[in-house]
């Protein structure tokens, strides 16, 4: 993984700090070539990453980057899945049944009433399968390396216990995908303790990073103690915690910590991504190449 991923969520109007700028991002961004415009800007800082949800509009940025081979040679897309708002809001449009039939492949969804419950429970990891294709094809013939579970289901799936399925995901992305598994949590360190007890060696974990402690299930001590001591990649997110902390300070704390492999911002302005980026080098002990 590179050091610096670049993120979507000023693209669909996820902003921590104010709902105003969230609606200033949404109107900035109503566009398909704005967004192309500002991965143009992080590719000029060499940024090479694209971290997304699997957002319906990121199908028609991927069918740009896909018309232009040439420009887009180098660049890497770290999809992940599932976006929650695409499915609850076909729930909400459509209902269970209906989304069912939107998602999951016809000759699947009739055996699936035929079995009723039993057969839902007996092959719910199929149904993931099938989720995880349905979710990867707008994708095609981009370079996706490394795939990653969306924090509201690995979190959801910690809380249950259902350890199979964060290891069904795993080893599904490896051979369908020839992709690494990454798992986005708001809580790293007991993430990292089930994945490694199911066998999971060195996994790739996203979770918030930061100085002020934001989003950091068990708190900032354990967090530290957790990269001080575990091996496993880690990926450092929200690590503005949300605009508690100024973006100077911010990224001297994340560069100091050790074994933190890539660390992931978004923004939405060419000076934004530049002094980011730089203020990164400049405070990192990883030399670039």
């Amino acid at each position: 993984m590179e050091r610096i991923l670049f993120g979507d969520n000023q693209f669909f109007a996820v902003n921590h700090i104010s709902d105003e700028k969230s609606m200033a991002q949404s109107i900035k961004f109503k566009e398909d070539s704005a967004i192309i415009k500002t991965l143009d800007y992080a590719m000029e800082d060499g940024i090479q990453t694209f971290m997304c949800t699997t957002h319906d509009r990121i199908a028609n940025i991927c069918e740009i980057i896909r018309n232009n081979p040439q420009k887009y040679k180098d660049f890497k897309i770290f999809p992940c899945m599932p976006y929650a708002h695409k499915y609850a809001n076909a729930v909400t449009e459509l209902g269970i049944t209906g989304t069912l039939k939107q998602y999951v492949p016809g000759n699947f969804f009739g055996s699936l009433f035929k079995g009723g419950v039993a057969f839902l429970s007996k092959d719910y990891l199929k149904i993931m399968e099938l989720l995880i294709d349905a979710e990867m094809k707008m994708f095609k013939d981009i370079k996706t390396p490394v795939i990653f579970l969306q924090n509201v289901i690995t979190d959801m799936l910690l809380g249950l216990g259902m350890t199979d399925v964060l290891v069904a995901f795993h080893q599904y992305v490896e051979k369908k995908y020839d992709a690494e598994a990454g798992f986005i949590t708001m809580n790293m360190p007991k993430l990292l303790a089930v994945l490694e007890k199911a066998g999971i060696e060195n996994p790739i974990i996203c979770s918030s990073i930061n100085k002020a402690g934001f989003r950091m299930s068990g708190g900032k001590a354990l967090y530290e103690e957790t990269l001080r001591t575990k091996k496993f990649r880690a990926i450092a997110m929200q690590v503005l915690a949300g605009g508690a902390v100024s973006p100077k300070e911010a990224i001297e704390y994340v560069c100091q910590l050790p074994n933190i492999e890539s660390i992931l911002f978004g923004a939405s302005s060419r000076t934004n991504i530049h002094e980011t980026a730089s203020l990164i080098h400049q405070f990192d002990p990883v030399k670039q190449h």
